[in-house]
């Protein structure tokens, strides 16, 4: 087989180990995922009770557990993030628990239009080709449209990861910005058709448009105003 172009991290994390959270361990990731949620209090406004948590699909990197999570809560804020913890050696219990998480209101119930419903934090790096840095990135989530079987992380159409839906959730650990290809979320069928696909820079990108079409009627407006002072338009 010929070399391969593009060398960067595929496939890097452990597939799914374990069934979703339940029973005592769902509640002492819970806890852990709730400390986390505390400290947001003390540093934003009144983010109102936390509802019940919807836990992800397990991915294991580098030696660490992740297990993402999220909550709706009673002001309409989502409430996400993870639990990373040491898995079980030779008998013992999980160890070195540690949880991140954050807050968004722009949620699924505000944008109809969603057909992804993601989540994504930072979890490392990865050095690749002449220095460049590729931001590893764990996604999960959920889709909001039926029929979907698989959901692949991409850049530039390749894949460099993929996770099964677990009850209509999954979760990936893929490379992102790297070398200029930004990751792509694709879901896919039982039978290959893609159903969907989600920038992770969605938003950005929207706001970005937005500012160049102000910038545009901007401009439009001041050519007119040339108009109006005597100009003559070129044809």
């Amino acid at each position: 087989m010929p070399p391969e172009e593009r060398f960067l991290p595929r496939f890097a994390a452990e597939p799914p180990q374990e069934v979703l959270p339940y029973g005592r361990w769902a509640e002492r990731l819970s806890s852990e995922f709730l400390a986390g949620c505390l400290a947001l209090e003390r540093d934003s406004e009144d983010l109102g009770k936390p509802g019940e948590i919807v836990w992800y699909p397990d991915r294991t990197w580098q030696g660490f557990t992740y297990i993402p999570a999220s909550a709706i809560t009673s002001n309409g804020y989502e409430l996400f993030g993870y639990v990373r913890f040491a898995p079980a050696a030779h008998g013992g219990d999980p160890s070195d628990f540690h949880a991140h998480a954050d807050f968004t209101d722009e949620t699924a119930e505000r944008n109809p239009g969603w057909k992804l419903d993601l989540c994504e934090e930072t979890i490392g790096s990865w050095r690749g080709h002449a220095g460049a840095v590729a931001v590893m990135t764990l996604v999960w989530g959920r889709p909001l449209i039926a029929g979907g079987r698989i959901v692949t992380a991409e850049l530039a159409d390749l894949a460099v990861d993929q996770c099964e839906l677990i009850e209509e959730r999954f979760t990936l650990v893929a490379p992102d910005d790297y070398r200029g290809d930004l990751l792509e979320i694709k879901l896919f069928s039982a039978k290959g058709q893609e159903l969907a696909r989600e920038s992770l820079y969605a938003q950005e990108d929207e706001e970005e448009q937005d500012g160049d079409e102000q910038d545009g009627d901007e401009q439009d407006g001041n050519e007119q105003d040339d108009l109006g002072a005597g100009a003559q338009p070129q044809r």
